[in-house]
């Protein structure tokens, strides 16, 4: 049997009790460490496992379906997936895979930061269509996402940004190389994004064209979900440019329309409630 298998997004003590009763006895166990990664590393994982990892990164991800499914029809084989494992669409490709060879696979469900960011006060139900954020270049800036963020307010509705993860990524001089050198990793802030999409509307702005934001729009910054060292902060786009909440993974959230009890659950993360509630005022969908 493959299974794949949610983390949730704390530590070790986040895997599901069924989760961990199949890691202890499977043949083998995959780590995927390209999508999200936890706060803690793959020693202490084994450490509380009891047993040895394997790391799935990118290329093996990608490129490696037939190593990871080998002997899975008839022994059991898992993938560890931070968060849920449905959060990335690269996992739903390994499942097909999987079925396109007669394999017989199994979920095992966590939390994800697409339930868990309702830790801000804002109601899930409230949330339009999810958009990732990538890191830009000089010749490379897309903004394609805008239209979907344009769309969600326009409907009252709040947006779930997802931010960049580079891991293991090649560098441009590596590419016509036999032998691939690799950047660092790279995780988008918060402060990034929220530079990024201000450059977005400046652009807008040039062109005439409709804002489905502005500088003053309130966002919702979140830091290391579901980790001890969670941090949250409510305040204007611009404010948010400025923001330092510490290590990886950031998300960040443009709001739609505020119903009374988000506003008031969201107070305990901006300077006061008066300051939240100015904000809120200024910061509807501008048509």
């Amino acid at each position: 049997m493959f299974y794949v298998i949610g983390l949730g997004l704390g530590g070790p003590e986040d895997i599901t009790v069924r989760g961990l009763e199949i890691v202890k006895r499977a043949e083998r166990v995959y780590l995927e460490s390209y999508t999200s990664i936890l706060t803690v590393g793959k020693e202490v994982l084994e450490q509380f496992y009891g047993r040895s990892l394997i790391i799935a990164d990118r290329d093996l991800i990608e490129q490696g379906a037939d190593e990871i499914l080998q002997d899975a029809n008839s022994k059991d084989v898992v993938l560890l997936v931070v968060g849920d494992p449905f959060g990335a669409t690269t996992h739903t490709d390994l499942l097909l895979r999987a079925k396109e060879a007669n394999i017989n696979y199994k979920i095992i469900h966590n939390a994800s930061i697409m339930n868990a960011v309702g830790c801000c006060g804002l109601q899930l139900y409230r949330f339009g269509e999810t958009v990732s954020i990538p890191f830009w270049t000089e010749s490379w800036q897309p903004d394609s996402f805008y239209d979907k963020i344009f769309g969600n307010r326009s409907l009252g509705l709040h947006t779930l940004c997802l931010l960049d993860i580079c891991v293991k990524e090649p560098t441009l001089e590596s590419l016509t190389k036999k032998r691939k050198e690799y950047q660092p990793p790279r995780f988008m802030s918060v402060s990034e994004a929220a530079e990024q999409l201000l450059e977005i509307i400046g652009r807008k702005c040039r062109d005439h064209e409709k804002l489905a934001y502005t500088s003053t729009t309130l966002c919702v910054g979140l830091a290391r979900v579901g980790s001890d060292t969670q941090k949250i902060l409510a305040c204007t786009l611009q404010e948010m440019k400025d923001a330092d909440l510490g290590p990886p993974l950031h998300s960040l959230i443009i709001t739609g329309c505020l119903h009374p009890f988000e506003l008031d659950f969201l107070a305990q993360f901006c300077d006061s409630k008066e300051k939240l509630l100015q904000i809120a005022q200024t910061s509807s969908f501008i048509v």
